[in-house]
């Protein structure tokens, strides 16, 4: 006798499984550097047999050196793959760009923002239609506006509820791919010291303090608890791409204000979305709000402080830290030690939508969880799924030809070829999506010890975590800061 099925179990969510990164490369798995090296390796070899005698023994180590290169692995990269980062590093490091100390008597230029590295590069823009402020990156040539956003705990939700708002989220970024002038969208989720105030104003307003030892102990109580515990944000950024939506920017009337005519109606269009998909839009963030994520992500002692007083440290001009120090891989800057970590692999097998809930819900660490999706056009997707199945198909007629085995790894990138094209054959959009994890600590042990414990929450969440070693600075940039930048 069959069991019946119940309603709660035919609305449950539905697992779902992601794509592999791909690491195919453009001959037999071989990529373009791996290419050079053995190229020049075997050229080599063979000027070495045409000289003949010693000029042998000399192109030995050379061959050698090509093989090391392009072959041994380190850190799970190859040599060939961690060389242009030793070189850009090397090249930061002479050009004194590790070490950024603001200058206090020499005033940034008015409207730029107090962040170093490539940051500085930033403009703000402030809407005077909806008082946001966004922030204009002139050489990526972007836009970008953010949202703050509020939603219920979803692991405390009935499996129907949950698969709702999963099928709601999939049409905000089907709405993203659709419009085709999206450069990124980026989802912030971040923990916060609590500073308390909301339970000090709770008991203000329904306490009695009375001058008994009850009424005593319990407001000691309050203000010890308070800064204690934590609590979290989550924010929406959006960004536009003034290239891609030139035409649109010209017919709104050029320059900054066109464009941020034109991300109005994205603006617009996302808060619909995101209503919709029952999450509550806070409002589009002004200068006051930005200036305190931006400072609170550099140092986040103050973050309780700030909170506190609400008029201080909400200058966009001087929001940013006032001294940086990169080494290879951490990043220190005014109260606090940071480490950012990648999401090189998101889980393999079938899993349920809740499947981040240890790394989110992890409890004792300051972190910020950063999801940035890039749309790509369906016209352009189609041609990159079409391109890869011709790729596939060729180098496996090249692997039978000279008598390679094909592995299960192949054939399991060549069906998620196959699945995306399918999706995108049903009307889905197709979005690529870079996780990072951005790690703050008081000293470097503690963030050590936080760096462990994350990486053990990604493991339970079937997730593969790799410290993006040489790149910490642009990476805590990417990570920790809701201005939609590239990694």
């Amino acid at each position: 006798m069959t069991q019946p099925t119940s309603p709660v179990a035919d609305l449950g969510p539905t697992p779902v499984k992601f794509s592999r990164l791909a690491r195919r490369g453009v001959i037999l798995g071989l990529s373009a550097s791996q290419l050079v090296v053995a190229g020049i390796g075997a050229g080599a070899l063979v000027l070495a047999l045409y000289a003949g005698g010693s000029m042998l023994l000399v192109a030995v180590p050379s061959m050698l050196a090509c093989v090391a290169l392009g072959w041994v692995r380190v850190g799970a990269r190859k040599l060939i793959e961690w060389l242009p980062i030793a070189l850009r590093w090397c090249w930061r490091s002479t050009g004194g760009q590790l070490v950024f100390r603001r200058r206090i008597a020499k005033p940034r230029p008015a409207g730029t923002l107090a962040l170093p590295g490539d940051a500085a590069r930033l403009r703000q823009w402030l809407d005077p239609e909806t008082g946001a402020v966004m922030i204009h990156d002139p050489h990526q040539a972007t836009l970008t506006a953010v949202v703050g956003v509020a939603h219920p705990a979803f692991v405390l939700l009935d499996p129907g509820e949950q698969e709702r708002r999963v099928v709601g989220w999939s049409r905000v970024l089907a709405t993203a791919c659709r419009s085709g002038r999206i450069a990124s969208l980026q989802v912030m989720e971040r923990t916060l010291p609590e500073s308390g105030r909301g339970l000090a104003e709770w008991w203000s307003h329904h306490g009695r303090d009375d001058g008994t030892w009850a009424s005593s102990t319990y407001g000691e109580l309050i203000k010890r608890a308070g800064p204690a515990g934590e609590r979290h944000a989550s924010t929406v950024s959006l960004s536009l791409d003034m290239r891609c939506a030139s035409r649109a920017i010209r017919a709104a009337g050029g320059g900054i204000r066109g464009a941020a005519a034109v991300l109005r109606q994205e603006m617009s269009t996302l808060i619909a979305a995101l209503r919709s998909a029952d999450l509550s839009p806070s409002g589009w963030l002004e200068p006051g709000d930005l200036a305190l994520i931006l400072r609170t992500a550099y140092d986040p002692a103050v973050a309780g402080a700030l909170e506190r007083h609400g008029d201080l440290g909400r200058d966009l001009a001087t929001a940013g830290p006032v001294a940086v120090s990169e080494s290879w891989s951490r990043v220190r800057s005014d109260s606090a030690y940071h480490c950012v970590l990648w999401v090189s692999e998101w889980p393999r097998s079938l899993v349920f939508p809740g499947f981040l809930g240890p790394v989110l819900l992890s409890s004792g660490v300051h972190r910020t969880f950063s999801l940035l999706y890039t749309p790509v056009r369906a016209d352009q997707a189609a041609r990159d799924i079409r391109r890869k199945k011709t790729e596939y198909v060729s180098d496996a007629a090249q692997r039978q030809r000279i008598g390679q085995i094909e592995d299960a790894r192949q054939s399991a990138e060549f069906n998620d070829v196959l699945q995306q094209e399918a999706d995108l054959t049903a009307g889905h959009g197709i979005l690529r999506a870079t996780g990072l994890i951005a790690i703050s600590a008081r000293d470097p042990a503690e963030l050590e010890r936080a760096v462990s414990s994350l990486e053990q929450a990604a493991i339970q969440a079937s997730c593969e975590t790799r410290r993006l070693w040489g790149q910490q600075a642009q990476a805590f940039c990417a990570a920790a800061l809701p201005l939609c930048r590239p990694l």
